[in-house]
């Protein structure tokens, strides 16, 4: 575990000041500095969520190294995928009180969650799901949000069509396996050898391991392909297409000139999270149809040796989301 220097930043009592992972240039896990930084307050259509957990995803580590697509300015305080309680509450909210677990994402920016009190927007809140630990919840929103959009709001599949999920183990991916069962779609998932029988289990109709078999030699005529790899792989996708069918990524933008040679419609999509699909995916999730995967939970203090494990720098899980257990953040004190 790599050590933690945390700096005060801000003076006052202890009750209007907080934890937070914070980042004042961009770069490796090592710009990451545990500070104490003023508790913030809730304006209107907001609310002050008293975080238990946060999630680390991919694009957490794309703001930090100054890769995000959307402008970052510094200072930021990293994460957007959380749950806890509610805190307080800003004006202009009705459906939310003090006191309500939830789980969601900060804001459209993605920042914020890593730290003891994050100002939340309620129409990225949703109540937590009964069944699941607040750690759990935290691994739900950006990448289950994710996975419904691209099926059903992007490609817009119906019941028999057929969709490619590449990199199906993946976290938007598992969610994306068992949401297409669910929606009757058929659906033909791409993984890695050790992780054959886990897309399987989740319910994939068919799973061709890209260790050995190309999947455009196997598909030519899917409705859609839900890119969660890009590079090469989301190239030789338009391969697999029908004429007419769909590329949706998740990942980069696709080759437009590519897309129109394969007759072919392409798209590139952030995701919107909503207070609607979150509840739709908690009601999923409380009625045993959605399964979630946690791959490692973390001390707060630990958020580096997270982003290490982004980096490929440190052992992360086999599969499943690495989260922050912000509950424990009060083990760390600033130094006197």
């Amino acid at each position: 575990m790599t050590s933690t220097h945390v700096g005060d930043v801000s003076q006052g009592p202890a009750r209007s000041s907080m934890l937070a992972w914070r980042v004042h240039k961009f770069g490796p896990p090592e710009v990451m500095m545990l500070e104490r930084v003023p508790r913030p307050d809730p304006g209107p259509g907001e609310v002050l969520v008293d975080v238990h957990a946060a999630g680390v995803g991919p694009w957490d580590g794309w703001i930090r190294a100054g890769k995000s697509a959307l402008p970052q300015p510094l200072p930021l305080t990293l994460g957007s995928d959380l749950s806890g309680t509610i805190a307080a509450v800003g004006s202009g909210i009705s459906d939310i009180a003090v006191g309500d677990q939830v789980f969601g994402v900060t804001n459209t920016q993605f920042l914020g969650a890593y730290a003891e009190y994050a100002v939340a927007s309620a129409g990225m809140l949703a109540r937590k799901p009964t069944s699941l630990s607040y750690a759990e919840a935290a691994s739900v929103p950006v990448v289950a949000v994710t996975a419904w959009q691209a099926l059903f709001d992007h490609a817009r599949l119906e019941a028999g069509q057929t969709v490619v999920i590449q990199g199906a183990a993946g976290s938007v991916g598992a969610y994306a396996v068992q949401l297409a069962r669910r929606a009757r779609l058929r659906s033909i998932a791409t993984a890695g050898t050790k992780d054959i029988e886990y897309v399987r289990s989740l319910g994939a109709d068919t799973v061709l391991d890209y260790h050995t078999q190309r999947f455009e030699e196997e598909v030519k005529d899917a409705d859609a392909v839900l890119d969660l790899v890009g590079g090469e792989t989301q190239t030789r996708s338009f391969q697999g297409l029908r004429p007419g069918g769909k590329l949706i990524s998740a990942v980069s933008p696709p080759d437009q000139a590519l897309a129109k040679h394969h007759g072919a419609t392409a798209a590139f999509f952030l995701v919107e999270v909503t207070t609607e699909r979150l509840r739709e995916i908690a009601d999923l999730i409380d009625r045993g149809e959605l399964k979630t995967c946690v791959g490692a939970v973390l001390p707060f203090a630990g958020a580096r040796d997270a982003h290490l494990m982004l980096e490929g720098q440190r052992r992360s899980p086999v599969k499943g989301k690495v989260i922050l257990n912000v509950e424990t953040s009060g083990e760390v004190t600033a130094p006197a």
